[in-house]
């Protein structure tokens, strides 16, 4: 009848992909809501703990643990405990990187969205993965539209305005294209046409 917009149902190696990605996600989250929990439960104690920014600090993070378990009976089954979880979820977080940027490596389209600046295995892989078939979009501005980056507009009578992006796509891409831009503009110092555009 010409009602219903055709949906697109993404292939089953997209569905592999981002089950991949946001498995990986979900083990970053755990680890980090894992930290912040026993950096709270110790400040109660007086103890403050350094922050967690790189992989060689999570081993300084699970060793400040312990020293704290040291002085208390009570603290030291909850540092036992936690240091064996920390360290699980850690090596687990890590395994599925590897297996990321193995993938990453194989995928020719990933191999050329990685040589943008900014853009890491895990950025173009979630991108192959929630576009899966560049043809059904006409345009390539269509793509900006589906991810919800275009700006909302607003027409009526004589009044014509444009606000925020309508935020219509997909939330954690998103946030993955955001970080890469943020990259581009704070980390990157070599000089290049995109990011000459983007400031």
């Amino acid at each position: 009848t010409g009602w219903f917009t055709p949906v697109h149902v993404r292939s089953d190696a997209s569905d592999r992909l981002r089950s991949l990605i946001s498995a990986r996600e979900r083990l970053i989250r755990l680890r980090i809501d894992l930290e912040g929990y026993v950096r709270g439960a110790l400040k109660t104690f007086g103890i403050r703990m350094t922050a967690v920014t790189r992989g060689r600090q999570r081993q300084a993070f699970r060793d400040q643990l312990a020293a704290a378990g040291e002085t208390d009976p009570v603290l030291r089954v909850v540092a036992d405990s936690f240091i064996t979880t920390h360290a699980t979820l850690c090596k687990a977080a890590a395994e599925l990187d590897a297996i990321i940027q193995k993938q990453a490596a194989r995928h020719p389209v990933a191999k050329r969205l990685m040589t943008i600046p900014g853009v890491g295995p895990v950025v173009a892989l979630s991108f192959v993965a929630l576009i899966d078939d560049p043809d059904r979009f006409r345009r390539t501005s269509d793509v900006g539209a589906f991810l919800g980056l275009t700006p909302r507009r607003h027409q009526s009578g004589e009044m014509d305005w444009s606000g925020r992006i309508s935020k219509c796509g997909d939330r954690a891409m998103r946030g993955l294209l955001v970080q890469a831009a943020s990259c581009v503009l704070r980390q990157i110092g070599r000089f290049s046409a995109l990011k000459s555009w983007a400031v």
